[in-house]
Order: structure tokens, then sequence, then C-alpha cells
């Protein structure tokens, strides 16, 4: 424990991945090397994901990334932007509030997987690319985490700076404007950063249900009807670094867009 503490964040988070993979390898070679209903058990090996991944090739790949991207991407504004919206009518109109955070939460309550096929009934099978589906399921997934966390950052504006634009006429919209907004912005990016990630994550359960032709949802759902467990772990490995690419993107966003909660300078 005292051994990590003085290295840099790269370096802690390179020796978990490390470990993790050990783990993972040691796994696929002993515990699960028997399990599941497949030859060569349940879990493959780094190597064989590693080899699966070059087998296919990028050309395999591509089309079902930058198809689960854009879907990933519409929801992630539609959400967000809706999410950001009701935020700032709440702090505008505060009789609306309880309203609100009922939406939020029922939106966080309900079960995708559940609301998915009643989705896909209503919306229809995708006419061309991308699966509406998908984007709907995409900005479900995002909708609370911005509603929550941006109210919480506007809220938590310094009151004397809000009675200074009072004092001087202005109004409740200008007090957003002015005061809010740039307090509630590191809450704001913070909210984005987790919903980057959860949005890729709806947008592949929605490619699972809204009959999308192209997809890593559709590509892991193929891959695990064939049985072929090393290209599903090579879509899933594929999957989770573009989440984490979105999370880290915001990380950097927050990080130079709000330098002073990190005590550095703007410049």
């Amino acid at each position: 424990m005292p051994v990590t503490r003085g290295l840099p964040g790269w370096a802690t988070g390179l020796i978990g991945i490390v470990v993790v993979v050990a783990l993972w390898w040691v796994s696929a070679l002993t515990i699960f090397q028997n399990a599941g209903s497949v030859p060569g058990g349940a879990i493959p090996t780094p190597a064989d994901v590693v080899t699966q991944f070059v087998n296919d090739g990028l050309g395999f790949y591509w089309p079902h990334i930058t198809m689960t991207l854009s879907e990933a991407a519409l929801g992630f504004l539609w959400g967000n932007g809706l999410a950001l919206i009701l935020a700032g009518l709440v702090l505008i109109v505060p009789r609306i509030e309880k309203i609100a955070l009922q939406i939020a939460v029922i939106t966080y309550c309900v079960p995708i997987v559940a609301i998915g096929p009643i989705a896909y009934i209503v919306i229809g099978p995708p006419r061309g690319d991308p699966s509406g589906t998908a984007v709907f399921l995409a900005a479900l997934s995002v909708f609370f985490t911005t509603v929550v966390g941006s109210l919480v950052g506007l809220k938590a504006a310094d009151q004397a700076s809000l009675d200074l634009v009072s004092v001087y006429g202005g109004t409740k919209f200008t007090q957003l404007r002015k005061v809010r907004l740039i307090a509630g912005t590191p809450s704001v990016l913070n909210a984005l950063q987790i919903a980057a990630p959860a949005a890729l994550l709806g947008a592949i359960l929605g490619e699972y249900l809204g009959g999308a032709e192209r997809g890593l949802g559709l590509a892991m759902l193929a891959a695990g009807n064939a049985a072929n467990v090393e290209r599903v772990w090579s879509l899933a490995l594929v999957a989770g670094l573009l989440a984490g690419i979105g999370y880290l993107l915001f990380a950097v966003i927050s990080r130079f867009a709000t330098p002073w909660t990190t005590g550095r300078s703007s410049s």
C-alpha cells in the first residue's frame, strides 16, 4: 500500500492493468479452462484474444465500431442536452424541481432490458443507419446522471454572487448565465465524464434489441451464436477500450476547462 503512494498516476494504472491481465491469464489456464459449453473453456487467454483480433483485422471491427460510436454519440447529445435543459429550467422555475427529479429517477429505475423491446416496437426497425432504439437507450442511460450532477453543481453557486446579480436587477436567468454556469461547470463535466461510457453501453444493448445491421452489440451476438469465444472477448475489449477513451477524454477536458478545481493556473 505505501509502495504505490509515491508513484505517478500512470504508473499505478499500468501496474493495475498488468495485475488484471495476469489474473485473467492464470484464470483462463486453470480455473475456467474446462468451464462452459465450448471447447477450450469460457475464458480464452489474452494471447488468444489478441490473435483473434489480428486474424480478423481492423477491416472487420471498423464498420461495427463506427456504427456503435455514431449511435452512442447521438444518444449522448440527446440525453445530455435534454438533461441540461431540464436542470436549467429547474433553476429558473424552482417549482418544477420535484417533477424533474421524479422524471430522472424513473428513467434510472426502469431496466433498459425491459424497456428496450417496447422502444423497438414504438420506434420501429431502423430505416437505414443508425438504429433508433440504440440511440434512445444511449440517451436514456445518461439522462439521470447528468440531471443530478448538473443540479448539484448549478445549485452550489456562491449565494453572495447570486445576491449581487439580484441587487443590480438581474433575473434568475441572468444568475444562471453569469454565476451558476461557472460554478457548476466542474460538476457538469464530471457528469458528462460518467455519461460517456454509459452512452456506449446503452447503444450496445440497443443493438441487441433494435434490429441493427451493424454494431459491436450485433457482432458480439453473432460471435456468441457461433461459439466463437475469442471473438466475443475481442469485441468486448474493443468496447471497453472505447468506453475508457470517452471517459478519459472528458477527464482531460475537465482538467483544462476548470483549472481552478486542481489548483493550477489557467495558463
